[in-house]
């Protein structure tokens, strides 16, 4: 057969497989592929349609946007259409996009563009007669969309009227209206308490409010929206920079997104990229990509459209974060605490910018929740340096042969027995320090960076040295000589001295450190610090009773279990005497001051940027001698946050909640106000 018959049956079978993709992405809320691979589709056949325009067609997916109108819903046409954006993946095609807007335009310098983040949320388009909102409709079809008015008339960043003495007499407003991760998470959580079903992510669960035939429910999910630009304008005067006309939405009462500003050239384009991307993490919402659209209307105006999308704007997409592949097989990890951790082992698969393999199902009660087996297909996510993870099943493509994962009832690396105490969800090994898996992670945390910070001992080399019968415990690691380092793989007599000289330096280090090093259960780096703070020395702390341990700020009557637990058991009263033989040693912390005014008793402060007047160490020693606690991320219980210079994204977190920020100055009077020498 030759090659255009060929290009034509897999234009026709692409065809089929785009429109059942849309109809489960626009229509159901519920995809059955990861975005990226919908994108590899469209991009195969947008090539083979341009390599055969002879089998290129109006009606096909790369002439249209998005999906058909859900049923329950009002068909209206757009008074313009909403288009979609052409992709770029990768440098290049950015480069390639600028490039053909200066080939048009005949322009030789630097194209001034607008850059926006691209939230992963669902489109709206907001119709305004005399400043009143009359209409809102999704955007289907590009074409026509779904009046959802009622819906969206609960959101509250959609304006009822424009906040302006002289409003345009009617005018398309284009947004994007998204439900935050903190709210979507929560959203799941109520769903399968009540036994519905979770969505799959932000995106499909914004989709999802919106579509509700009962507006109440819509209003009782906390959506929000951003926008982005405009459609019809009529005879309203807008400003001749889309920069320009963000600000006078903004002045009107919607919400634009803080990181939109303008760039010049294809460096300035690639560095907001990159900046975006460093965010995403953090961002309190979905965000697959950034938005360059040039700036000039003039220009776009001249530059046009083609069938789907403007050729003055593109959207340059992230890598993608979620993927579809094949478990393989599920086996159990162990963890410090012996906590058996089911792992899924995949059929290799490019997400989040690398190859994963594995993937976390957390622990039994999640395996059955998600109802995991063996063969089955899955969407995983991968987010940043978070350990990725296996999102749901595919139930559609479950082979017969799906096994189900079974919790073994012996360590898989010991033999000892596996316990799951009542009422918790995880299962742990029996064996104690005795399971050599316990051994090398307790030994792992004991080195890692936030706790002794013995610089050269990692991962590997400790399974080396446990495997060959050298480390038994903590205080073990004070006992290496250069002879049993040498024999070691990949150790010569360099990084032998260097890992001596590493932990001859880690015996200096402070109590909350030593305390975190020791991996007592539920005790992380704040609760390690709260407890420094509040004891001001180990032997005090280890002599607590529950009373006193309770009277620490963020210790629960089982976190207190666990802690004084720990100091019963006589190992590890001998593993902690042997290190202070050892050597390990600290300055006593200075208890909290009780002749201090308590300015900042039980609140919780996060620090982001540099401080001049004193180092992160003495801003949370401060914090904390005024009876406040230093944690590491924003959220609705956070008193402030205190802004040094290069903040991060953590101020953005602080406006979306409204929470107060404190510049130095403002942090530092605070303190003295409070009786504090600085």
């Amino acid at each position: 057969m030759n090659d255009a018959a060929s290009a034509h049956r897999r234009i026709q079978q692409l065809r089929e497989q785009i429109e059942h993709h849309n109809r489960r992405y626009y229509e159901h809320d519920d995809p059955e592929i990861a975005d990226a691979d919908f994108d590899a589709l469209m991009r195969e056949l947008a090539a083979l349609e341009a390599d055969y325009p002879e089998y290129a067609t109006t009606d096909s997916p790369t002439q249209r946007v998005g999906g058909r109108t859900a049923r329950g819903f009002q068909s209206v046409t757009h008074l313009q259409p909403m288009l979609s954006l052409d992709n770029a993946f990768d440098e290049a095609e950015v480069a390639g996009f600028d490039r053909r807007i200066r080939a048009r335009l005949e322009y030789d310098g630097a194209v001034t563009y607008c850059a926006e983040p691209k939230l992963d949320g669902v489109a709206v388009s907001l119709l305004y007669e005399q400043g009143e909102l009359v209409r809102g409709a999704t955007r289907g079809d590009g074409r026509e969309g779904e009046n959802i008015t009622g819906n969206l008339r609960t959101v509250n960043d959609v304006v009822s009227r424009l906040s302006t003495k002289e409003p345009p007499a009617r005018i398309e407003v284009r947004g994007e209206v998204y439900l935050p991760k903190q709210a979507f998470a929560e959203l799941n959580r109520r769903l399968e308490q009540g036994g519905g079903k979770a969505f799959v992510n932000p995106r499909n669960a914004a989709a999802g409010s919106l579509r509700q035939l009962d507006a109440a429910v819509t209003a009782e999910r906390p959506l929000q929206m951003f926008v982005y630009g405009l459609g019809e304008t009529g005879d309203t005067v807008i400003p001749e920079s889309h920069y320009e006309t963000l600000q006078m939405l903004a002045g009107w009462g919607f919400r634009i997104s803080p990181l939109a500003r303008t760039v010049t050239g294809v460096d300035g384009c690639l560095a907001f990229h990159d900046e975006v991307l460093r965010q995403r993490d953090q961002l309190p919402y979905e965000v697959d990509g950034v938005v360059y659209k040039v700036d000039r209307a003039d220009w776009r105006r001249e530059l046009g459209f083609v069938a789907r999308a403007p050729r003055w704007a593109i959207a340059h997409k992230f890598p993608a974060e979620e993927a579809v592949t094949r478990v393989l097989d599920v086996t159990f990890q162990v963890g410090r605490t012996g906590a058996l951790t089911p792992v899924a082992r995949l059929a290799p698969v490019f997400v989040g910018g690398v190859t994963v393999s594995n993937a976390t199902l957390h622990n039994m009660d999640e395996v059955r929740r998600k109802d995991v087996r063996i063969g089955d297909t899955v969407f995983v996510r991968r987010a940043g340096d978070v350990i990725p993870e296996v999102v749901r099943v595919v139930a559609e493509k479950r082979p017969d042969d799906a096994s189900l994962v079974e919790l073994p009832s012996a360590c898989p690396d010991c033999g000892a027995e596996v316990v799951r105490p009542e009422g918790e969800a995880v299962a742990r090994c029996s064996g104690g320090l005795g399971c050599p898996a316990q051994r090398k992670q307790t030994l792992k945390h004991f080195a890692s960076r936030r706790a002794m910070d013995i610089d050269g001992l990692g991962d590997k080399l400790v399974e080396q040295l446990v495997d060959r019968d050298l480390l038994h415990d903590p205080a073990d690691i004070f006992g290496l000589a250069k002879a049993d380092l040498v024999e070691l793989e990949r150790m010569g007599e360099q990084s032998a001295a260097n890992l001596l000289e590493a932990i001859e330096r880690s015996r200096e280090t402070t109590l909350a450190r030593f305390l975190y090093a020791l991996g007592i259960r539920e005790v992380g780096e704040a609760t390690a610090e709260a407890l420094a703070a509040h004891f001001g020395d180990l032997d005090a702390l280890v002599m607590a009773d529950e009373e006193d341990l309770l009277r620490v700020p963020d210790v629960g009557p089982v976190v207190a279990d666990y802690i004084s637990g720990f100091f019963r058991q006589q190992e590890n009263r001998e593993v902690i005497r042997r290190l202070r033989e050892a050597g390990v040693r600290w300055r006593a912390e200075r208890p909290r001051d009780s002749g201090l005014q308590q300015a900042f008793d039980g609140q919780a402060v996060v620090l982001t940027g540099s401080l001049a007047a004193m180092t992160r160490d003495q801003a949370r020693d401060a914090v904390r001698r005024l009876g406040g606690r230093v944690t590491g991320s924003v959220s609705g219980k956070t008193a402030f946050v205190v802004a040094g210079d290069d903040p991060g994204s953590k101020i953005e977190r602080a406006r979306e909640l409204e929470v107060p920020v404190l510049d130095e100055a403002a942090f530092l009077q605070r303190l003295r106000e409070a009786g504090l020498a600085i």
